[in-house]
C-alpha cells in the first residue's frame, strides 16, 4: 500500500512545513500531502513545489465544510497543480474547478460532518456514493473511515472497494497503528495517511524523532496490497 504523509496535525497544516519537508526529504517519501488550512496561500505553493522537486506526488485533502469554501480550495488545488485533491463531497463543482488541470479528484463518501471531521453514514451509503464518483470520472474516493460514527471502519472500507472497482481508495484520518495498516490492506484500500501520530510519536511510541516515525510506516506499509 501506498503511504501518504500528511503534513498536518489535528486537520490542520503544520505552520513549519516548510521546514519539516526539508527534514524529511532524504526519507524520499513518495506520497506527501496538506489540508487546505493552517498556513497561508503563499506557503502552500511553497510547499506543493517542494513536495514536486522532490519526486513525490503532491496531495492536497480539503477541510473545508461550506460548498462555496470547498469549491475555493478547489481552485487552490488547481493553481498548485497537485496531483491528487482529497475530500469534499461537490462532485460536479470540484471537478469543474479543475478541469484542464491534471488534478485528479477523490471525494468523501458517505456523510462527513465537522471539524475534525466525523463520518456518517452505513455501508451501502459509502458504496453507493462510490459508484457514483467512478461514473462521474473521479479517480477514486478519500473514506474517513476510522472516524466512522454508525458503522464498522472496515465494513465502510469493503463497501468502498465494491463500489469503485479498480478505483484508487484512500483511507484518511486516525491511521496510527501497524494492525491498523494490515487490516486496511486486506480489506482493499490502496492507500492511507498519517499525520497526528507521527507528529505525537503514538505511531512508535518507542522511537522518539519524527524521522523514526516514519521509518517505522514506511517498513509497515510494505505489509500487503490488494
Amino acid at each position: 500500500m501506498d503511504f501518504i504523509f500528511m503534513l498536518t496535525r489535528q486537520d490542520r497544516t503544520i505552520a513549519d512545513c516548510l521546514e519539516l519537508f526539508e527534514l524529511i526529504r532524504p526519507l524520499k517519501l513518495g506520497h506527501v500531502g496538506f489540508k487546505d488550512i493552517g498556513v497561508p496561500p503563499e506557503t502552500l505553493s511553497k510547499l506543493a513545489g517542494a513536495i514536486r522537486d522532490s519526486g513525490a506526488m503532491v496531495y492536497m485533502e480539503v477541510v473545508s465544510t461550506t460548498p462555496e469554501a470547498c469549491l475555493n480550495s478547489a481552485r487552490v488545488a488547481a493553481e498548485l497543480k497537485v496531483d491528487r485533491l482529497l475530500g469534499g463531497t461537490d462532485v460536479t463543482g470540484v471537478q469543474a474547478a479543475i478541469k484542464g488541470t491534471k488534478t485528479a479528484y477523490l471525494p468523501f463518501p458517505g456523510f462527513p460532518r465537522g471539524h475534525p471531521t466525523k463520518l456518517a453514514g452505513q455501508p451501502k451509503d459509502v458504496e453507493a456514493h462510490c459508484r457514483a464518483f467512478m461514473e462521474q470520472g473521479c479517480e477514486g474516493a478519500d473514506l474517513l473511515a476510522y472516524r466512522a460514527t454508525e458503522a464498522e471502519p472496515l465494513d465502510l472500507v469493503r463497501a468502498a472497494r465494491r463500489g469503485l472497482g479498480n478505483g484508487h481508495l484512500v483511507v484518511a484520518g486516525s491511521v496510527s497503528t501497524r494492525a491498523q495498516i494490515q487490516a486496511l490492506a486486506e480489506a482493499g484500500a490502496d492507500a492511507f495517511t498519517i499525520g497526528s501520530a507521527v507528529f505525537d510519536g503514538s505511531y512508535a511510541p518507542d522511537k522518539g524523532s519524527i524521522l523514526s516515525q516514519l521509518a517505522a510506516v514506511q517498513a509497515d506499509c510494505k505489509i500487503g496490497s490488494r
